[in-house]
């Protein structure tokens, strides 16, 4: 906190001349969100300042992966796998945060070059030869899926200002956000056109038992495996002798 308000205030005091040069800056409370037992959701707040008025987008990415789509269909009183599409680089978190309507602030080939809003990432299927109707039906799908996971929004009005110059965001991320290097894209926008833009990387990462678990399954899947089944084994016993007491 203390470093973000020095930077505001470090703009503030700049000459014109200096301003000039440097039309936005920002950053945020916390570059590291640490994942521990019991983890529920945190946020972190973004503090910037402008050289004079403006609009501001904020893009928040997480790592890329790749994700499978499924297509269920029910057959024979059973549900199984009727058709599947691969999508690759996927991020596993995004969220965009405005002082207001995407629309009002970007043309829509400008939103879609720097793939602000969720409608404009770019989701390539493994296989490109698929059907062009099939790949948007799944496109869709993936859409709808990590909306209702809380891994995908948009926000507008949720970057605030305190005059012309000063504004700030909260970026919530919930209990399942992935871990890995996230990218904070800050655009200072005038007239609908990219005025400056700042990254900012943010790490998510487990900590503590959490982490010393993950690294030992990573490393020792079998063994992990044996020991997790011989410990439900052990818990399922535990609870039997306290059944045949009772």
């Amino acid at each position: 906190m203390i470093r973000c308000c020095a930077l505001i205030l470090a703009l503030l005091i700049l000459p014109a001349a200096a301003r000039a040069e440097q039309p936005l800056l920002a950053d945020l409370t916390s570059h590291l969100i640490a994942i521990t037992t019991g983890f529920t959701g945190t946020s972190v707040v973004l503090f910037g300042a402008t050289d004079g008025p403006g609009d501001i987008i904020i893009v928040v990415r997480g790592p890329e992966r790749d994700v499978v789509v499924r297509q269920k269909r029910h057959l024979a009183g059973i549900w199984i796998n009727a058709h599947t599409v691969e999508f690759t680089g996927v991020p596993s978190y995004y969220a965009v945060f405005s002082n207001r309507a995407l629309d009002r602030i970007a043309p829509a080939g400008m939103q879609a070059l720097h793939q602000i809003g969720i409608k404009n990432i770019r989701l390539d299927p493994r296989d490109p030869n698929r059907p062009a109707d099939e790949i948007a039906t799944f496109r869709t799908a993936l859409l709808d899926e990590e909306r209702r996971a809380g891994v995908w929004s948009e926000r507008p009005d949720s970057v605030s200002f305190l005059g012309d110059r000063l504004f700030r965001a909260t970026i919530a991320f919930p209990s399942n956000v992935p871990t890995g290097t996230y990218l904070v894209e800050v655009l200072l926008l005038r007239e609908g056109n990219v005025i400056s833009g700042q990254t900012t990387p943010l790490v998510v990462s487990e900590i503590g038992l959490n982490a010393d678990l993950g690294e030992f399954a990573l490393g020792n899947p079998w063994l992990y495996g044996i020991l997790a089944v011989a410990g439900a084994s052990l818990l399922g016993w535990l609870a039997s002798l306290a059944f045949r007491e009772a």
